[in-house]
């Protein structure tokens, strides 16, 4: 072998690993695809316009958002998963799509764990159990012994039995040992207006649809299920101080169709830091009741979405959830 043929033959050794880093590169030259399983006007379609709006002035290309809503979020979910994995489709989920639905449908038309690359965590947003002001109840051991001297006789609005709300609430009853009955609600504000007229003696629901009410006196925060108290409740215990180990919060995050290239989903990534890194992203989405996430490596996150699936198989086999 001559010296050219030599350097002929280094050259094409190294074609298959300049190949992904030259991808990244000159990703994206065209337009970018936010699937959602939500509808326009929903908290995550704010949140995702949000965060696609600044990602457009990095990549000086437009981002797209593709609503997607119904079937409790299965349809955002295929069209996402059967996307072609070049990074120009992403989807932008939450919870329930990528781990609940696991345990609430007796089989899914998608594999959350399968067909899906893990990209990044962008927020996580704290569900709070509440009562009325005038309830006597001033704490969650206060509930608990109250509960427990009038066994049933409690009740409590949710978005439903097996949404968030529903099984944090159940999980919650089951690990304190007490009964309460769960009321369920398709609308937030319907909760609270039959809990503000004593119909109901508690709530658990998103501190969003709460903070309204909170801060005007008619509602009391007893517990939020966040591993750490919030920052703009300090006064507010979380539920695992009194039971121990007790974290669930719902999120939202970014994947890609499983099989996308690696120095893509890392380049999405590290542009996805500097987006959260804004106070204006922080801002927005406190606004709507959503803790901005720091950095987080796609390994990261794939980590966390390992201890979410095994958190919640716990969850579900302590409430005896069936699915459907």
């Amino acid at each position: 072998m001559n010296r050219r043929q030599f350097q002929q033959a280094l050259a094409a050794l190294a074609l298959p690993l300049a190949a992904p880093a030259a991808r990244a590169q000159s990703w994206p030259d065209k337009p970018v695809r936010f699937v959602l399983s939500q509808p326009a006007g929903s908290g995550p379609d704010i949140l995702a316009r949000q965060i696609g709006d600044q990602l457009s002035r990095l990549w000086q290309q437009a981002v797209i958002i593709d609503n997607r809503p119904g079937g409790q979020n299965v349809i955002g979910a295929q069209v996402a998963a059967r996307a072609a994995p070049d990074g120009y489709t992403l989807y932008y989920a939450t919870t329930a799509a990528m781990v609940t639905n696991v345990f609430t449908f007796k089989s899914l038309p998608y594999d959350p764990a399968r067909d899906f690359v893990p990209v990044r965590l962008v927020g996580r947003s704290p569900f709070v159990l509440a009562a009325a002001a005038s309830f006597p109840a001033k704490d969650l051991p206060d509930l608990i012994a109250r509960a427990k001297a009038q066994p049933g006789m409690l009740a409590a609005g949710t978005e439903g039995p097996k949404t968030f709300s529903g099984m944090v609430l159940d999980s919650m009853a089951a690990t304190a040992g007490i009964k309460l009955n769960q009321v369920p609600y398709t609308k937030a504000p319907e909760a609270l207006q039959d809990l503000l007229g004593g119909r109901l003696q508690l709530v658990c629901l998103p501190e969003a649809a709460l903070t309204a009410y909170i801060q005007g006196g008619q509602v009391r925060a007893l517990a939020v299920s966040t591993g750490k108290r919030l920052p703009q409740w300090p006064q507010v215990a979380t539920v695992a101080e009194t039971l121990p180990g007790f974290e669930f919060t719902g999120w939202n995050g970014i994947f890609a169709p499983a099989g996308t290239p690696a120095a893509v989903v890392a380049r999405i990534n590290a542009d996805l830091d500097k987006v959260m890194a804004q106070p204006e992203t922080a801002q927005r989405l406190a606004a709507l009741g959503t803790m901005a996430e720091g950095p987080m490596s796609p390994a990261e996150f794939g980590s966390f979405m390992k201890a979410e699936r095994e958190r919640w198989a716990v969850a579900v086999k302590t409430i005896g959830l069936q699915p459907e």
